[in-house]
């Protein structure tokens, strides 16, 4: 009976699973290309809330490893090796979770970075446009009057 797991540790174990069914579910959304700020920001929040929910589902994962070490030094060879691998599968797609949480965010704050880059040079680019609209509308000065051309020939 010492090598069976407790009921916590049961529960504990499809705790941890759903959660990481779930986030792996949310990760594996299609990114779609955005070219809205809010969205992204929106995005973000969210990836950021995974985040802090996997650190709190950290607790249940350290307790599965302890408990798992302690019932598999208790329990006969072949049961020990069955709950060490459920375990490394657990573990597994963890850490790969991790990792693709940490990738998407750096990404997405790398993306907002280059897109509020991309929105203030476009600013400047249309600022521009319409002062040089305004310039070319302007009416010519008459063909005598070479000062008023050459000034006009240096703002051009």
């Amino acid at each position: 009976f010492d090598s069976l797991p407790p009921a916590h540790y049961k529960e504990t174990m499809c705790t941890v699973l759903v959660w990481i069914q779930q986030a792996e579910t949310k990760l594996s959304m299609p990114q779609v290309a955005v070219a809205e700020y809010e969205i992204m920001e929106q995005r973000l929040r969210e990836l950021k809330g995974l985040q802090s929910s996997l650190q709190e589902q950290q607790k249940g994962l350290n307790y599965l490893s302890t408990t798992m070490e302690d019932m598999s030094r208790k329990a006969p060879a072949e049961v020990s090796q069955r709950y060490r691998s459920e375990i490394e599968v657990i573990l597994g797609r963890w850490k790969k979770l991790s990792a693709q949480l940490v990738e998407h965010c750096q990404k997405l704050e790398e993306l907002m970075t280059k897109l509020q880059r991309f929105q203030n040079d476009t600013k400047t680019l249309k600022k521009w446009m319409a002062e040089v609209d305004v310039f070319l509308k302007e009416e010519w000065p008459a063909l005598g009057d070479s000062e008023a051309l050459e000034k006009q020939l240096e703002q051009c």
